[in-house]
C-alpha cells in the first residue's frame, strides 16, 4: 500500500504535485502561520495542531468530491521537500466547474514555482478530470496573486465589492476564470 505522500496527481520540471503525508506537517505549518503568507487568507494564528489536523484531514481525503475542496502539496523533485500547496473546489451545483487556490511560502516566491505548479494542475484538472471550466477569485490588494492568474491566462470576469468578510472587514474580490477549450489553445 502506498503512503499518501507517494500519490503523485502530476509533476514538472522542478516540482512534484502530490498527496499531503504526515512528514510535510511541520513544512506546512511554517509557511502558513507566516503572517505575510496569510495577510489575504481566512485564516490567522495558525498553529502547528491546525496544521496536524489539516494534514491528517487530507491524508483521508480524495480529489473532485463535489461541495469539498483538495490540497495537493507542491514538493520539490529533488528532495520532496514541500514548498506550498495548490487546491481546487469542485462545486457542488456544477461539477464541471472547479475553483482553484494556491500558497507558497515566501522563500520560494519569484522563482516561477507557483507557475508552474499550476500550469501542471491545470493540465491534470484539463486533462484527466476532464473539467469544463477553472474558475478563482482573489483580494483586490493581492497583486501577486492577481499577477499569477493572469501570467496562466485566466480571464478577470468581475469586480465584486465587498463580497466577503474577512478578519473583521469586508472585502473586494477579482473573479477570474478559464474555459477548458481556451487552455488547450494556449497549451498549443
Amino acid at each position: 500500500m502506498k503512503k499518501a505522500s507517494e500519490v503523485v496527481f502530476c509533476v514538472s520540471d522542478r516540482l512534484v504535485i502530490r498527496k499531503f503525508g504526515l512528514q510535510d506537517v511541520h513544512s506546512f505549518y511554517q509557511y502558513r502561520a507566516n503572517p505575510e503568507v496569510s495577510r489575504f487568507q481566512s485564516w490567522d494564528n495558525f498553529t502547528l495542531q491546525d496544521a496536524e489536523a489539516f494534514v491528517s484531514k487530507q491524508i483521508e481525503h480524495s480529489p473532485d468530491q463535489p461541495g469539498t475542496w483538495f490540497q495537493y502539496a507542491i514538493a520539490l523533485t529533488e528532495s520532496n521537500q514541500i514548498i506550498g500547496d495548490c487546491a481546487i473546489h469542485t462545486l457542488v451545483d456544477e461539477p464541471q466547474i472547479v475553483e482553484l487556490g494556491f500558497t507558497l511560502a515566501p522563500e520560494h516566491q519569484g522563482k516561477g514555482y507557483m507557475n508552474e505548479a499550476l500550469c501542471a494542475l491545470i493540465d491534470y484538472v484539463f486533462g484527466f478530470l476532464k473539467k469544463h471550466k477553472m474558475i478563482a477569485f482573489t483580494d483586490v490588494r493581492n497583486t501577486k496573486s492577481i499577477q499569477v492568474l493572469e501570467r496562466l491566462g485566466m480571464r478577470r470576469e468581475g469586480h465584486l465589492l465587498e463580497n466577503y468578510m474577512s478578519k473583521g472587514f469586508w472585502i473586494d474580490e477579482f473573479q477570474y476564470a478559464m474555459l477548458k477549450s481556451e487552455w488547450l489553445e494556449k497549451r498549443q
